[in-house]
């Protein structure tokens, strides 16, 4: 595949490819280290996906937020991540739809209408106040997985059932239409770390809903995948 390619060439392209790959481990290593909680796979290809979405022109974002829809909704199952400071922003809980479960997301749609949450990778857009007040518009990269979010209205926005009160009361959160709902104290929070061409990654841990992921082939390249 190299035919015609220098000497000289080659040395560079695998250069470029190794630093590349020390770079990917070394975020990787920083980000699961500060959260421990969090599935190695699920970062990983969170990561990965991330790369894959970039190298097909996504372009550069400053955040990644990663849900772990395999944990229950009394779980803080939702990490926000400073790519660039390699820190953890936030740690927190997130609603999962009401088409998808119980105390535990075990069903995922791309369809409108479901009520069911979504798996892979979203770009987020524009924030908004509308009738959930401060929320975030999100666009899904992977179709038939996520790509009519926009078209499901599927937006990070606060809700009063995603709450300790609420979790005491009824031993699990609320459920949206399909949306990541947020606590109402953090949401203007999330939104505003999340406005503006950062990503989200929703993950679960059953591997045939991200099996049909269009970044699949590539996404586990990124972060050092063993």
């Amino acid at each position: 595949m190299f035919r015609g390619i220098g000497r000289h060439a080659l040395v560079l392209l695998f250069g470029v490819l190794g630093a590349a790959s020390v770079r990917a481990d070394e975020l990787f290593e920083a980000l699961a280290g500060q959260a421990p909680e969090l599935e190695v796979q699920a970062l990983r290809q969170a990561l990965g996906a991330m790369r894959c979405a970039q190298s097909r022109g996504a372009g550069a974002a400053r955040r990644l937020a990663v849900i772990d829809y395999s944990q229950p909704s009394s779980a803080r199952r939702l990490w926000i991540f400073d790519l660039q400071g390699r820190r953890l922003l936030l740690r927190d809980l997130v609603a999962h739809g009401r088409g998808s479960g119980e105390e535990v997301a075990a069903l995922f749609s791309n369809e409108p209408g479901s009520h069911q949450s979504s798996l892979g990778l979203f770009r987020t857009a524009e924030s908004y106040s509308g009738k959930h007040g401060y929320s975030l518009r999100m666009d899904g990269l992977e179709p038939g997985l996520n790509d009519r979010a926009r078209e499901r209205a599927i937006v990070i926005h606060g809700a009063d059932y995603v709450s300790s009160g609420w979790l005491q009361a009824h031993g699990r959160l609320g459920r949206s239409l399909g949306c990541p709902a947020v606590r109402q104290e953090v949401a203007r929070t999330v939104v505003d770390q999340l406005a503006g061409g950062q990503f989200l990654f929703a993950w679960h841990s059953d591997p045939r809903w991200l099996d049909a992921s269009a970044l699949s082939p590539c996404r586990q390249l990124a972060a050092g995948a063993r």
